[in-house]
């Protein structure tokens, strides 16, 4: 069966009882519907914390690594064994579903349900982020053409953009307010994708309504003609923008395919964004858990980076564990073999492709946390290539399982549960930082480059280090940093694969999210609004006369 027709099958269970299983008052529950809901923040405990797990991949491949499903198989797995436990997961962004990559739900029987709402509207938080970030557009606009209340903003220098979740490349560089000051003063802008804004950034690491009303309030949106900088709370827009989220800050509850608990909330890309769901999802499921086990999107050299640099320095989170998920495919592809020939059998190509899930582990080292290895069985694999991967793990005494969440769910990854309780029990108490956040802006861009992806060095384009003196000016040196780089390689050159040496980061800019408390060094041929693929996912999704929705996956 596909994954969607294993989903469909499941008889759900109504959510109340879901809520019971973590001591959740089902009169607490704000329901959309009978199998999903939204949680008051006031079961969050910041003086009660269970153990944290957080997930990562190797640098991911077409041939497909399975992080959310074993994200999903080992909270199940966890449960089964007698540790209370949730996933706490990112929402789905439409642009992937009907893009390349399709849903982001898990597969087989490690998913999360209903996975046709999940994967679709779900609740309505990116629409309320989208509308948020767009009504601060709209009150920018407003404030160039006003004759009473101008703050005299230079619009040549708004870097301010609106968003979309969909992916739409024709609207990366557009000219808006033309046909007269009627319309609007022209200027020059574009759309990012709804899931890189920096609203859905502070969305997802706000403290609760205040912090993310301040947040808001410190966005930089340009100068005025004289050299004053502007920030959104000049406009006195945060308050609106905030009143807006007022639903959507709290976090979702639903449910795995095995009846566990799952909090999805916020879906920052790792890519061009932090990569890691809400701050008050995770701290939610701390609260409520014994083990809570979070996802970083994409490899450990971006989601995982700034889950640890940006998310967990700023709501002072530490993992206990870091799960390593590898396939035996995408290890192939890294070593050399095609695509067409992913299931065959290749040992020779593992023994290259190797390098890069070494290079993995040692990142996670470098934050001194207690790396777990997950293989992800595909029905292609052999046992030759399992036998390579898991000797060569224990070669480097990195504990390491071969799971099988997809085709059984919890049952398969019982051993990769025990693993990563015993890896928490003997973690550090705390993680180590990359950097410290008083180095240079330069510095810390070279540490990332360096340390976690290997670069011999770093290169600034013209525009780049304008960028640079323009934050200097600002006084935002302080900031964290988050880098937007391809996820296919450890560089930022997505046929680069393995693990590259001796190759230069190129930053072509920075953006400033100053709300969020980051700087976005944009790398490559990174775009913060992705194209559709030649042939988009879309056109696999229809819905019967029944209201039954096919082709997600």
């Amino acid at each position: 069966m596909t994954d969607q027709e294993i989903a469909n099958k499941v008889t759900m269970k109504p959510i109340d009882q879901i809520a019971r299983q973590l001591g959740i008052d089902p009169e607490d529950l704000e329901l959309y519907g009978k199998y999903k809901a939204k949680l008051p923040l006031t079961y969050i405990d910041r003086n009660k914390f269970g153990k944290l797990i957080l997930v990562s991949a190797i640098s991911p491949t077409p041939a497909g690594e399975g992080k959310t499903t074993v994200s999903i198989g080992l909270t199940q797995a966890l449960n089964q064994i007698g540790k209370k436990s949730a996933v706490v997961l990112r929402e789905p962004s439409l642009g992937p579903v009907f893009g390349i990559k399709g849903g982001a739900t898990g597969g087989g029987y490690s998913q999360v349900v209903p996975m046709e709402d999940i994967n679709l509207h779900f609740t309505g938080d990116f629409a309320a982020i989208e509308k948020a970030n767009n009504l601060l557009s709209a009150i920018i606009a407003n404030n160039i053409q006003s004759k009473t209340r101008s703050l005299n903003i230079d619009p040549r220098t708004v870097t301010w953009k609106r968003v979309m979740d969909m992916n739409d490349r024709s609207l990366r560089s557009i000219v808006v307010g033309l046909g007269g000051t009627n319309h609007g003063i022209p200027q020059e802008t574009g759309f990012d994708i709804t899931a890189a804004s920096e609203i859905m950034a502070i969305f997802c690491l706000a403290k609760d309504m205040e912090d993310l009303k301040i947040r808001i309030g410190n966005i930089f949106i340009g100068y005025t003609f004289d050299k004053k900088p502007i920030y959104a709370k000049d406009l006195k827009v945060h308050g609106a923008m905030a009143a807006l989220l007022k639903d959507a800050i709290k976090p979702n509850l639903v449910q795995t395919i095995e009846g566990t608990p799952a909090i999805i909330h916020g879906g920052p890309f790792a890519n061009i964004a932090q990569g890691t769901n809400s701050v008050l999802a995770t701290q939610t499921a701390l609260s409520l858990t014994d083990y809570t086990v979070t996802e970083a999107g994409f490899g450990f050299d971006l989601g995982a980076e700034k889950f640890l640099d940006i998310k967990c320095r700023s709501a002072n989170l530490s993992p206990n564990a870091a799960v390593l998920v590898a396939t035996i495919r995408a290890l192939k592809y890294h070593g050399g073999q095609s695509l067409k020939e992913i299931q065959t059998p290749g040992v020779e190509y593992l023994k290259k492709g190797i390098e890069n899930l070494e290079k993995h582990v040692e990142n996670i080292k470098q934050f001194t946390l207690a790396p777990v290895v997950a293989i992800n069985r595909f029905t292609s694999d052999t046992q030759e290539e399992i036998d390579f991967v898991v000797d060569f793990c224990k070669s480097k005494n990195i504990p390491v399982s071969a799971v099988d969440v997809w085709g059984k769910g919890g049952a398969g990854a019982h051993e990769l549960a025990r693993l990563v309780v015993e890896a928490t029990e003997s973690c550090c108490p705390h993680f180590t930082p990359l950097y410290p956040l008083t180095d240079s802006v330069e510095k810390k861009i070279e540490t990332i480059a360096k340390r976690i992806y290997g670069a011999e060095a770093v290169d600034y384009t013209a525009k780049a280090r304008a960028d640079l003196a323009k934050i200097k000016n600002l006084g935002l040196e302080d900031l964290a940093i988050c880098m937007a780089k391809t996820q296919k390689s450890l560089s930022d050159n997505p046929k680069l694969l393995g693990r590259p040496k001796d190759f230069v980061i190129t930053v072509r800019e920075i953006e400033i999210a100053s709300g969020a408390g980051f700087l976005v060094p944009i790398t490559g041929a990174i775009m913060r609004m992705p194209g559709l693929p030649e042939t988009p996912s879309s056109e696999s999704i229809d819905i019967d006369n029944n209201g039954n929705i096919s082709g997600l996956f």
